[in-house]
């Protein structure tokens, strides 16, 4: 089984990520995600409610992860982070491709 947060670190430390619903949600339109991971502790739901449908319609993997503050420490952030988007895979590439079988 492929840890999020271990995805997640693999590419803040090789790779590119973005950040806050926002930004993730601009990246999965552009199609610039290659990876989307929103946390399933959001409130309200609606926040990220979103982002599940549009992953799927642009043939993104995305994956829940249980809480926004794990989130947040798994790319370095002192706060924690609602949704988070793999921009540049690096090392993180192998664990994104086996999310795609």
């Amino acid at each position: 089984m492929v840890d999020v947060y271990q995805i997640l670190e693999k590419a803040r430390r090789t790779g590119k990520v973005e950040k806050g619903t926002n930004e993730v949600t601009k990246a999965i339109e552009r199609g610039t995600a290659k990876f989307v991971a929103y946390a399933a502790d959001v409130e309200p739901k609606e926040i990220v409610a979103h982002i599940p449908a549009l992953c799927k319609e642009k043939k993104i993997p995305c994956l829940e992860a249980d809480s926004k503050q794990k989130l947040g420490i798994s790319i370095g952030l002192p706060v924690s982070a609602s949704s988070i988007a793999v921009i540049e895979a690096g090392e993180a590439d192998k664990d994104i491709a086996s999310l795609k079988k």
